[in-house]
């Protein structure tokens, strides 16, 4: 049983995984393609192989440093410009979501709304 300020998300493969409150990803290492592909749906984005990249590229910055890498430098490693990200996702912070990482602490999230 998980406390009160978790929600238990089922992928498709049916496997349960644990969000905070806000919606971030509790553990990283629970993450799969399934969960990435539910939050993108659920917010109406369709992914292509550049959502994939950044997913990608994100993920593997986060889980090598253990902090958010600067949205400049995944840009940068994807091709894009902080615009065409936003236009993928919406925001950084949604990028964040669907790539199934957990809350990056209040200043992150201000800076990457």
């Amino acid at each position: 049983m998980t406390p009160a300020s978790y929600i238990e998300f089922v992928d498709n493969y049916g496997r349960y995984v644990i969000l905070d409150a806000e919606g971030f990803l509790i553990d990283p290492l629970d993450w799969g393609c399934s969960f990435t592909e539910q939050r993108a749906q659920r917010a109406n984005i369709v992914l292509d192989d550049k959502h994939w990249l950044l997913i990608d590229i994100i993920r593997d910055k986060y889980l090598r440093l253990g902090a958010l890498p600067s949205m400049r430098i995944v840009c940068r490693a994807a091709g894009l410009d902080k615009r065409a990200l936003k236009q993928q996702f919406g925001s950084c912070l949604n990028l964040w979501k669907i790539a199934g990482l957990p809350d990056p602490g209040e200043e992150a999230k201000a800076y990457m709304s």
